[in-house]
C-alpha cells in the first residue's frame, strides 16, 4: 500500500463535473489499496473574481486582507470535493492549511513554508479517510496565527511540502496538459511529451516560464527526494516522471526556507577568448560557433553583450588546452566580422586571456531571493577580488575572476554561504541523455543596461546590493568585455534581465545610486524576449549552441544577448521573433513530434 500526494488546479476542479471527476479517480486509487491525500486550487477562475471584487473596493488593499480574502477560494474546492468523496461512499474530511498545520513566515501574499506538523493528517489516513486539503495557504509561525498565502504556485508547492513531510512515495501534479512537454502546446502545437525528466532541468524549465510546474515545487522535491509525476486530470495516460537525486538527511524544519546555496565550485582549468566590436545583426554567433563547432571544441561558458552603437562583444571560455585552436578560430573568423558604420571602417578585435578561473554557487533555493548573486559578489568585494566576467542562470552564478585570487574566493564563498566546496574534476558527462530536453520562452522581461561602471572590487556588489535591498529580482546578468577608459577610470557595462512590472522602479532606484557611485546612464528596453533551451545531455558535447544560433540565424532574427550554464543556453532576441525564434530552434533540435497537444479552456 503506498501514501500518495494528488494536486489538482483550478481547470482540473472548475465546475461540479469537473469535481466528481476528480472523486472518482480518487477513489479508484483508494480502491486499489492506497492512502491518499489530495490538495486542490480554487475552483477554475475564481481567484482572479476574488481579485477583482477586491480592486472594486480598494486600488491598493492590504495585502493582510487579500489573504483573507483569497483563501476562501481553497476552502470552496475543499468542502465541495469532499462532499462529492462522501457521496460515492469514500470517507473523506477537508482541512485548510491552518488545520493542517502548515507553518508559514508571517509573510502575507508571499509566505515560505517554515513546516508542516502532519500528525492530524496521519490521524484522519488511519481512519481510512482521504484527506483533502487547500492548497495556496497556510498559518503564520506568530502567536496571531494569521492567515497567510504562498503565492504563485502555491498549491504546487502545498503539495510537494505535504509528499515530504509525510514521506509520500509519490505526488501526482495533475493539470490541463498530458505531462511535461518540450515546449508550449499553444505556441507548438507538436510539442513531445516527455517520459521523464531530471529536477534540475526541471528546475530551469520552470524558472524559465514553463508552467505546468513551480519552480519552489520543484526544489522541495529535489531537496527531499520526492518522486513528481506530471500527469493530465483528463486520461489515464502515465505523464511524466521528474527524477529527483537521493539527497542528504535534511531536517523538515525551515522546510521552504532551506539555505539558498548548495555548493561552490572552483575551475581553474580555463581560458577565455573574446572578440570585440562585433556586428550587432543575424547570424554572427552563428557564424563563429559553427567554426567553433567543427573543429570539436567544447566551450564553456558563453556570453554576449551589448553596447551603444551597432556592435557587441562575444565571449567565451574553454578549458587551457583547448585555447590555442579556439584562439585560431577567433583570429581567422575575425577579419570577416567587419562592418562599416558612418565613422570608419572597423574590425573585430581577439583578446585572449590565460591564468583566469571560474567560480560559481549553485543552489535551487536562489530562486525568487534577489540577494543571492548580490551577496556573491559582496563576497569577493570583501576579499578584493575583481570580477571580469558574469555568467548566470537560474539555479547557477559563475564568475571569471583571476586564476590567483581562485582559492581566496573558494574559501570567502564557503564561508559566506555555510557549504563546502564541491569537486569537479570527476564530474559525469552523460552522452546517452539527449542534448536539449525543451525550449522555454519569456516575454514577460526588460533589459536593464548599466553604462560606464567603474571595473574596480566591489562594483557589482553594490549594484546588484541596491537591487536586492527593493526585492527586485534579477534575471539573466551579462558584464561586458570591452573596457574604456573615462576620465582616467577603466568602465564596463553591465546588462540585466528584470521582470517588466519592475523595470521602472529598478530604473529609477540605480538612478538615485548613479552619481554617488560614477555610473553612466541607465537604459531600459522592454520588447524583449528571452528563449532558452535545456538539457543534461548538452554537457560535454560541442555544437549545441551553433546549432542554437543558426536557427536564429535562418530566421534572420537578432541575438541581443547570450548566457550560458552548463545545462542551458539563453539568447535574448527581440519581442517581435519570440514565438518565431522559440518555434525554429524546437524545429533544429528535433523536439516535434506527431501528436497535437490542445491545452483544454
Amino acid at each position: 500500500m503506498a501514501l500518495v500526494v494528488q494536486k489538482y488546479g483550478g481547470t482540473s476542479v472548475g465546475s461540479v463535473e469537473r469535481i466528481m471527476a476528480v472523486a472518482k479517480r480518487a477513489i479508484a486509487l483508494c480502491n486499489a489499496g492506497n492512502s491518499l491525500v489530495v490538495v486542490v486550487s480554487a475552483m477554475g477562475k475564481t481567484t482572479d473574481g476574488l481579485v477583482k471584487l477586491a480592486q472594486e473596493i480598494s486600488t491598493s488593499p492590504s495585502r493582510r486582507e487579500m489573504d483573507m480574502l483569497l483563501s476562501t477560494g481553497e476552502q470552496v474546492t475543499i468542502a465541495l470535493l469532499s462532499m462529492a468523496l462522501q457521496e460515492l461512499g469514500q470517507p473523506a474530511i477537508s482541512l485548510t492549511g491552518a488545520q493542517v498545520r502548515i507553518i508559514t513566515e508571517a509573510e502575507h501574499s508571499r509566505a515560505r513554508i517554515l513546516q508542516i506538523k502532519p500528525e492530524r493528517i496521519n490521524r484522519q489516513l488511519k481512519e481510512g479517510k482521504v484527506v483533502v486539503v487547500a492548497g495556496f495557504q497556510g498559518i503564520s509561525n506568530t502567536s496571531d496565527l494569521e492567515i497567510t498565502t504562498l503565492g504563485r504556485g502555491g498549491s504546487d508547492t502545498s503539495a510537494v511540502a505535504l509528499a515530504a513531510a509525510l514521506k509520500a512515495d509519490y505526488c501526482e501534479i495533475y493539470t490541463d496538459v498530458p505531462g511535461i512537454l518540450t515546449t508550449d502546446p499553444r505556441l507548438v502545437p507538436q510539442a513531445q511529451l516527455m517520459a521523464e525528466i531530471t529536477c534540475d532541468e526541471m528546475l530551469e524549465l520552470a524558472s524559465l516560464g514553463a508552467k505546468v510546474l513551480h519552480p519552489r515545487a520543484v526544489e522541495i522535491a529535489r531537496n527531499y527526494g520526492v518522486e513528481l509525476v506530471v500527469r493530465s486530470s483528463w486520461s489515464n495516460e502515465p505523464g511524466t516522471r521528474v527524477i529527483s537525486p537521493k539527497p542528504s538527511e535534511r531536517s523538515l524544519v525551515d522546510l521552504e526556507i532551506a539555505r539558498p546555496v548548495d555548493g561552490v565550485e572552483l575551475d581553474t582549468d580555463q581560458a577565455r577568448v573574446a572578440i570585440l566590436r562585433v556586428p550587432d545583426r543575424p547570424g554572427v554567433a552563428a557564424r563563429l560557433f559553427g567554426e567553433i563547432a567543427k573543429q570539436n571544441l567544447d566551450v564553456d561558458l558563453i556570453i554576449q553583450s551589448i553596447h551603444e552603437g551597432n556592435s557587441n562583444d562575444i565571449a567565451f571560455t574553454v578549458t587551457t588546452p583547448m585555447l590555442k585552436r579556439a584562439e585560431a578560430v577567433a583570429s581567422a573568423i575575425a577579419p570577416a566580422l567587419r562592418f562599416h558604420d558612418d565613422a570608419a571602417l572597423q574590425e573585430a578585435e581577439v583578446m585572449i586571456q590565460q591564468q583566469i578561473a571560474k567560480v560559481s554557487i549553485a543552489g535551487a533555493g536562489m530562486i525568487g531571493r534577489p540577494g543571492v548573486a548580490a551577496k556573491m559578489f559582496a563576497t569577493l568585494s570583501a576579499a578584493k577580488i575583481n570580477i571580469q566576467m558574469i555568467s548566470t542562470s537560474e539555479v547557477k552564478v559563475s564568475c571569471v575572476i583571476d586564476a590567483k585570487d581562485g582559492d581566496r574566493a573558494i574559501n570567502a564563498l564557503c564561508v559566506a554561504f555555510e557549504v563546502t566546496k564541491q569537486d569537479i574534476s570527476n564530474k559525469i558527462v552523460n552522452t546517452d541523455l539527449p542534448p536539449v530536453r525543451g525550449v522555454a520562452l519569456d516575454q514577460n522581461q526588460a533589459r536593464l543596461a548599466i553604462r560606464q561602471v567603474p571595473d574596480r572590487p566591489g562594483t557589482a556588489a553594490r549594484l546588484f546590493g541596491l537591487l536586492a535591498e527593493n526585492n527586485i529580482s534579477v534575471d539573466t546578468i551579462i558584464q561586458s568585455q570591452r573596457c574604456r577608459i573615462v576620465d582616467g577610470v577603466p568602465k564596463r557595462d553591465i546588462a540585466c534581465t528584470v521582470a517588466q512590472l519592475d523595470a521602472e522602479f529598478a530604473k529609477k532606484t540605480l538612478e538615485k545610486a548613479a552619481v554617488e557611485f560614477s555610473w553612466g546612464e541607465i537604459v531600459i528596453d522592454s520588447a524583449i524576449a528571452k528563449v532558452s533551451i535545456v538539457g543534461a545531455g548538452m554537457l560535454g558535447q560541442p555544437g549545441i549552441a551553433a546549432k542554437m544560433f543558426q536557427s536564429l540565424a535562418q530566421q534572420q532574427i537578432n541575438i541581443q544577448m547570450i548566457a550560458t550554464s552548463e545545462i542551458k543556453i539563453s539568447c535574448v532576441v527581440p519581442q517581435e521573433d519570440g514565438i518565431r525564434a522559440l518555434q525554429a530552434i524546437h524545429a533544429a533540435f528535433g523536439l516535434e513530434g506527431s501528436d497535437r497537444y490542445l491545452v483544454p479552456a
